[in-house]
C-alpha cells in the first residue's frame, strides 16, 4: 500500500502540472567568497505548508520506488549523517535540505529530465534521492559518484543543485537517461533555475542585462548568475552576505508563487529562511540537534509566527503532526485533494519502520 501510494501520489503530481509550469520556477544559487559558503533557494509551488525535520543517522532505510517494475529492488542504506530538511508531502520525502557534514541540496523543476531506464541497479523515488544523498554523503564529489549506483524511477522531472561546506558545487541533471553533472571548471557560474545548466549558461552569455526582467526560467538565472558572480567581488561576510542572499531571492521570486526562501549558512551551520505565511526570517542552528539514532525525530512548523532563533522550538515527532502535514499539503494541491484518508494514513505511518542498525548502534554512532 505505501509504495503504491506514493508511486499515485507523485505520478499524479506530474501528470497534473503540465499545464502550471510558472508554479514550478524555483531559483538556486551558491555564493562563495573569503570563507563564506551560503546557499540559497526560493520554493515556488501553490502550496506553503511543511515542517522542518531533524533526521538521525544510524537508521536503516528502504527505498520506495515509483514505478510498479521497481519494487522488486528498492534501495537500501542505513543513514551516515544526521540532516535538516524542509517537508511538505511527509516524512522521509524532502524537498531540500543540509546534513551535518556540511552537504545541502535542493531541488528543480526541469522538462528535459530523463532518468535511466530500468537496470541492474536499485532504486529510489524523485524525493527520496534527495534523503538518500544526505544521508550518504558529505561531499559533491560523493554525490556525483553514489548517482551512478542508484537509479531515480520517478515519473516526475527534477534536478539538483548541490554544494558542500568545502564550497563545491554542482548541478545533477538527468538527461536522455544519463547523469550530467556539472561541477569545477564546467561550472562558471553556481546558479540553476528550470532549464537545463547549458542552456541556461548558452543564455546568459548571450542575453544583454536590460532583457532579463521577466520571471522566466533563463532570465531568473541570468539575474541570479550576474549577482552570484558580484558577490566574488565583495567583502561581504555574516549578516551583509546573508542578506545580500535573501536580495536575490527577492529579485526572482514569483509574487503567490514563492512560498519559502531559504539561506544554508554552510559556514557556521546556520539556515536562515522566512515563508509567504510567515515573511520575518527565521533561524535554525543545525550544529545544536542531537542527531544520535534512537533519540526523538524533531519538528518545526516553517509557518511559524515566531522570530529570530528557532532551534529551542522543536518539538518532537509524532504521527499525528505528520499526517496534519500530509493533509494540510494535499488539500492545498488541487489534484490530489480527493486522495483517500486511509492512503494519506498509510503515508503518514511508513517511515516509522525505519529502526536503528544495530551496527550502528555497536559502534556509537
Amino acid at each position: 500500500m505505501k509504495k503504491a501510494l506514493l508511486r499515485a501520489v507523485l505520478l499524479t503530481l506530474f501528470l497534473s502540472a503540465l499545464p502550471l509550469k510558472s508554479a514550478f520556477a524555483c531559483t538556486t544559487f551558491c555564493l562563495k567568497n573569503r570563507g563564506e559558503i551560503l546557499f540559497g533557494k526560493n520554493y515556488d509551488w501553490m502550496v506553503g505548508d511543511g515542517l522542518v525535520f531533524v533526521n538521525k543517522r544510524g537508521v536503516a532505510k528502504v527505498a520506495s520506488p515509483e514505478s510498479m517494475e521497481d519494487i522488486s529492488n528498492p534501495a537500501k542504506w542505513v543513514s551516515k549523517y544526521g540532516s535538516v530538511t524542509f517537508n511538505q508531502y511527509g516524512r522521509e520525502n524532502p524537498s531540500g535540505g543540509v546534513n551535518e557534514a556540511g552537504l545541502a541540496i535542493e531541488l528543480m523543476w526541469l522538462d528535459d529530465s530523463e532518468y535511466p531506464k530500468r537496470d541492474a541497479r536499485s532504486s529510489v523515488g524523485v524525493l527520496e534521492w534527495i534523503q538518500y544523498q544526505l544521508d550518504s554523503s558529505a561531499t559533491v564529489a560523493e554525490v556525483i559518484q553514489s548517482s551512478t549506483k542508484i537509479r531515480i524511477s520517478s515519473e516526475v522531472k527534477l534536478h539538483y543543485l548541490v554544494n558542500d561546506k568545502a564550497g563545491n558545487t554542482a548541478t545533477i541533471e538527468f538527461l536522455n537517461g544519463e547523469l550530467v553533472a556539472h561541477s569545477g571548471a564546467r561550472l562558471p557560474v553556481s546558479t540553476l533555475t528550470n532549464d537545463t545548466y547549458a542552456k541556461s549558461l548558452n543564455y546568459l552569455r548571450t542575453a544583454p542585462a536590460d532583457r532579463t526582467k521577466s520571471n522566466s526560467s533563463l532570465d531568473r538565472f541570468a539575474r541570479a548568475a550576474r549577482r552570484t558572480r558580484e558577490f566574488d567581488q565583495q567583502s561581504k561576510s555574516g549578516a551583509d552576505a546573508v542578506n545580500y542572499a535573501f536580495e536575490i531571492l527577492s529579485n526572482v521570486a514569483q509574487p503567490g508563487y514563492t512560498q519559502w526562501s531559504i539561506v544554508y549558512d554552510l559556514k557556521r551551520g546556520l539556515i536562515h529562511f522566512r515563508t509567504l505565511q510567515s515573511p520575518q526570517i527565521r533561524v535554525i542552528d543545525t550544529r545544536a540537534f542531537d542527531y544520535s539514532c534512537g533519540t526523538s525525530v524533531k519538528i518545526f512548523d516553517v509557518n511559524s509566527n515566531q522570530r529570530g532563533d528557532v532551534t529551542s522550538q522543536f518539538t518532537d515527532y509524532t504521527r499525528k503532526a505528520n499526517r496534519d502535514l500530509i493533509e494540510r499539503s494535499f488539500k492545498g494541491t488541487d489534484f490530489l485533494r480527493n486522495v483517500p484518508a486511509a492512503e494519506k494514513d498509510h503515508l503518514a505511518s511508513y517511515p516509522e519502520q525505519f529502526v536503528c542498525s544495530v551496527s550502528r548502534l555497536r559502534n556509537g554512532r
